[in-house]
């Protein structure tokens, strides 16, 4: 589980400089967003979004405003708390596919950065599908209400004390196999304690 941190997360957002998750790790807790519509992270393959959402969102950010393909990647980490970040790897593409479909436009600004906006066609096409992006964004705002509660932020902090303290005794004497192994016994009886309440 500490292993899968990567750098769509890694320690950005309220993990920087600390331990931090998955960017779909609300998948782990069975209660992500949009979960008491069946549509959790759970349910679609670990993914904050549906297939398609994407598009939609970064449509609704252009309609607040033009962004670079940066803004949005950090406007859409700071709606999530810092819990969720698309990467550029998702942004981009989404970004050329809109321009492609005449949803979006782009220009390139003095040093060569590009800002994106949309067009009338893209506002039309918003409208037109008014329903899912208001769905998409209460999903947004479910996910912060819920996971950033007093109590789930009291359980995030204990995760990353169990982090810190794992990886501490751990890599202190890694050499020693038999304390790494009972590192991992501790775990697995806390997962098991944890799963049968």
């Amino acid at each position: 589980m500490f292993g899968s941190m990567h750098a769509e997360w890694g320690c950005r957002g309220r993990g920087r400089g600390g331990w931090g998750f998955d960017p779909d790790f609300s998948a782990w807790f069975g209660g992500g967003p949009g979960a008491q519509h069946g549509r959790g992270p759970r349910g679609r393959g670990g993914r904050m979004f549906e297939q398609g959402d994407l598009k939609y969102v970064i449509l609704r950010l252009l309609d607040e405003k033009p962004r670079h393909g940066y803004e949005i990647i950090k406007e859409l980490e700071d709606r999530f708390g810092g819990a969720y970040s698309p990467s550029p790897g998702t942004v981009y593409p989404t970004l050329t596919m809109l321009e492609d479909l005449g949803y979006a436009s782009a220009r390139t600004e003095e040093g060569g950065r590009r800002i994106y906006e949309i067009t009338d066609a893209g506002r039309q096409y918003l409208q037109e599908h008014r329903s899912t992006v208001e769905e998409i964004f209460e999903r947004i705002a479910h996910f912060g209400a819920r996971f950033f509660s007093e109590p789930m932020m009291e359980l995030n902090h204990a995760f990353k004390d169990l982090g810190r303290a794992t990886y501490g005794a751990a890599t202190r004497t890694p050499r020693d196999a038999e304390r790494v192994k009972r590192i991992a016994e501790i775990l697995r009886r806390a997962a098991a304690e944890i799963t049968a309440l």
